[in-house]
């Protein structure tokens, strides 16, 4: 039976959405992103609304701006908004007013990440990573009471250190980049990773177990260990600095550097979110700047 094959719009729009999804672990890969996506499906069904608004309007807006065709396509204007959307529907009730939030905060930041890539491409500026996401944030859950916007009911499971919950600390710390504390939700999430390459999924692992390892060597609260509070950003910090093979050490400072950054963040009254990942990973590059250890920037990088 003869089947019309998609038209070019409608495919390239389809894999920038989902390569969108997976920019959150820095791939490009629309498989991967389906498989993000299943797993938001599964894990909290009430944050994909608000995951798929705020990537579509991520991605609406950089083509309405006329951004370069290959960043749409790459998924680099959908990832923030994804994850923007995805902070909202954590923190809020669901409601129009919160869908119109999401929508302007997404939309937004594809113009703040367009001014980024612009300095990191013409003035070798640092990677932006997901700085939109977490400025953004930050403004957004401080404005959250002036807008009037109703606290979703935050219920926290009580975990207890066991060769079972120890275990299980891995892949929540790899779903909780994306909000999901379940461990279901997390495993579908490196097997998303596994799609886009098994070292891909086997630097998170690492990462994640290395970050939970040094958490709880430094006393850090067993409450956000076990919950992958820890994890999350010491996986992303492994799949952003482990591309250099030649020293593993800089991931290992990396995810170092973000534990004992993240309680920081508490101490100043702010959610650390993907924070420390940003600042771990700009120290060390940073670092390797200043000992003539860089590679010369791709001419395509977050």
């Amino acid at each position: 039976m003869y089947r019309l094959p998609l038209r070019p719009e409608v495919r390239s729009w389809a894999s920038a959405q989902l390569n969108g999804f997976s920019q959150i672990f820095l791939q490009r890969h629309p498989g991967c992103g389906a498989l993000i996506l299943l797993a938001i499906a599964v894990g909290a069904p009430n944050l994909l609304g608000g995951a798929l608004l705020g990537g579509a309007t991520a991605w609406l807006t950089a083509v309405r701006r006329r951004y370069a065709p290959e960043d749409i396509e790459a998924g680099l204007y959908g990832y923030n908004g994804v994850l923007l959307g995805l902070l909202l529907s954590v923190r809020f009730e669901p409601s129009l007013y919160l869908a119109l939030l999401i929508f302007c905060a997404a939309g937004l930041s594809s113009l703040v990440l367009n001014a980024l890539l612009k300095a990191v491409r013409e003035r070798n500026w640092l990677p932006a990573y997901t700085l939109p996401f977490v400025s953004l944030g930050w403004l957004l859950l401080a404005l959250g009471g002036p807008l009037e916007l109703t606290p979703s009911p935050t219920t926290a499971a009580t975990l207890q250190p066991g060769w079972v919950d120890t275990p299980l600390a891995l892949v929540r710390g790899i779903g909780q980049v994306i909000f999901l504390d379940h461990p279901i939700a997390g495993g579908l999430v490196l097997a998303a990773l596994f799609l886009a390459g098994w070292r891909v999924a086997l630097w998170a692992l690492l990462g994640s177990a290395t970050a939970l390892i040094l958490a709880l060597l430094h006393g850090m609260p067993m409450q956000a260990v076990l919950g992958g509070l820890f994890s999350l950003n010491g996986a992303l910090i492994a799949l952003a600095l482990g591309k250099d093979l030649r020293r593993p050490w800089c991931a290992l400072a990396g995810i170092l550097l973000g534990v004992v950054l993240q309680p920081g963040f508490a101490a100043i009254g702010l959610p650390a979110m993907t924070a420390p990942f940003i600042l771990a990973c700009w120290l060390v590059l940073a670092a390797k700047r200043m000992m003539g250890l860089a590679q010369p920037a791709p001419s395509r990088t977050l």
